[in-house]
């Protein structure tokens, strides 16, 4: 399954977009978008991917996400099947950090919702939120523009106040493209995660961002405080775990799967990126 980008321009005509959405299964798409996403699962279970984490998810399940931070809700087998009558229920709000202006979020009054901003690029989960603040979040949908942007941003500040989270990918997987604007920076962006698992160079990548390869390294190490070879490894050890979790491909396919092509190399990066290697992964990951 591919990385997908989505995209989302028509909210460039609204702050935010906040959308009730009723299936009998979510999108099966591995994707990314520039916007964050808040999400509130009402009905539905399967297993959640965001970054390099992989739990499971069910009912009641509130998540934020941060922009260009990949993600997935896989429903389990079942409600695939053809006299399933399963249902996937749920919230979803997306808004991109400046939905309100450049210089909204850096009021000292909104110093937690920027905090809160930041986090979100490993991905939060929130744990035991207030059912006032999950009612909120589904009220959205049906309120007139002001107040609907009135109690977004309500929602934001109790997000922010509120204890328990727990950070979902691991620090510094895929860190936002902070300060990159235009559509040339868009479409590089969109190059790494549909070639990532293939053979590609910073030479190709530079080229799409329509700089020289010094330059853009300077440039791509300054957003992101690592170089492009350590981000690119990152994110293909990142497919190279979602891949160990669906159980399907052995390890030396899913090290070529995921744009290596050499074994000890692969197993070298992951266990670098994630602690252990793709043997000790799997055995942690899937269920006997």
């Amino acid at each position: 399954m591919k990385l997908q980008f989505l995209d989302r321009s028509s909210l460039r005509d609204n702050s935010f977009s906040a959308k009730h959405n009723y299936y009998p299964y979510f999108l099966r798409l591995w994707h990314f978008h520039p916007e964050l996403e808040l999400v509130y699962i009402l009905k539905s279970e399967g297993t959640r991917f965001i970054g390099d984490s992989i739990e499971r998810f069910r009912e009641e399940e509130v998540v934020l996400i941060g922009a260009n931070l990949p993600h997935m809700w896989l429903n389990d087998e079942q409600y695939f099947g053809e006299s399933s009558d399963l249902i996937a229920e749920g919230y979803s709000v997306h808004f991109r950090r400046d939905f309100l202006g450049n210089e909204f979020l850096n009021a000292p009054e909104l110093k937690a919702i920027n905090n809160l901003v930041d986090t979100a690029q490993q991905g939060i989960k929130f744990v035991d939120l207030d059912m006032s603040i999950r009612n909120e979040i589904g009220l959205l949908v049906d309120k007139d523009p002001f107040e609907r942007m009135i109690s977004f941003i309500k929602i934001l500040n109790g997000l922010a106040k509120h204890e328990k989270k727990i950070l979902l990918s691991s620090k510094g997987y895929l860190s936002t493209l902070k300060g990159l604007k235009g559509q040339g920076m868009d479409k590089t962006y969109e190059f790494i995660f549909k070639n990532f698992n293939k053979s590609i160079t910073l030479n190709e990548v530079a080229g799409v961002a329509s700089m020289n390869p010094s330059a853009f390294s300077r440039f791509f190490k300054k957003v992101n405080r690592k170089t492009f070879k350590e981000y690119l490894n990152e994110l293909r050890v990142g497919y190279a775990c979602k891949l160990i979790s669906e159980d399907k491909y052995n390890i030396t396919r899913i090290c070529f799967e995921s744009g290596y092509n050499n074994i000890s190399n692969f197993n070298r990066q992951f266990k670098r990126i994630t602690g252990m290697s793709p043997s000790q992964y799997r055995k942690k990951h899937i269920q006997a």
